[in-house]
């Protein structure tokens, strides 16, 4: 299986062939500064039918999300440059990006860390390492959508 290779850039999962076909899949912003979590964020993202952005670092994904506004991030909130944390905060105070949901997937997997992540305006909170089958009933959940994800 061939991998987007993923670098301070955006780049997309979505190949376009050269023709200019509208996809009409939902647009999800992954987010994680660890290249292999992004990877299978993107292709488990792909496997419930969600065309995806991704970016290694917080002002990447704002960048992303300013650009073009996404209908779901998936946010690691351990980031190098600006903690997913302001991320979030940020794209709260765009009035064009702030009805979007946030879902955090992180390695912070204390209560009160859970507790503080949701209460700065993420709608879901999966710890790493995050089960599929949850992440996936996050997905549909928040972009009301009957996707299946295919049996692992």
């Amino acid at each position: 299986m061939n991998y987007p290779h993923w670098n301070n850039k955006l780049e997309s999962s979505f190949v376009n062939s050269g023709q200019q076909a509208l996809d009409q899949r939902p647009l999800v912003l992954a987010v994680d500064d660890n290249h292999d979590n992004l990877e299978l964020l993107t292709q488990i993202l792909d496997l419930c039918g969600c065309e995806c952005v991704g970016a290694v670092d917080g002002y990447a994904a704002i960048s992303a999300a300013v650009d073009r506004p996404p209908d779901l991030i998936v946010l690691d909130i351990c980031l190098p440059d600006i903690d997913g944390m302001e991320v979030v905060k940020r794209i709260q105070q765009n009035p064009d990006l702030r009805d979007i949901p946030i879902v955090a997937v992180t390695a912070l997997a204390k209560p009160e860390d859970r507790a503080r992540i949701l209460q700065a305006g993420c709608v879901e909170y999966l710890s790493k390492p995050f089960n599929i089958k949850d992440l996936e009933r996050i997905i549909r959940q928040h972009l009301n959508s009957p996707m299946v994800l295919v049996e692992f």
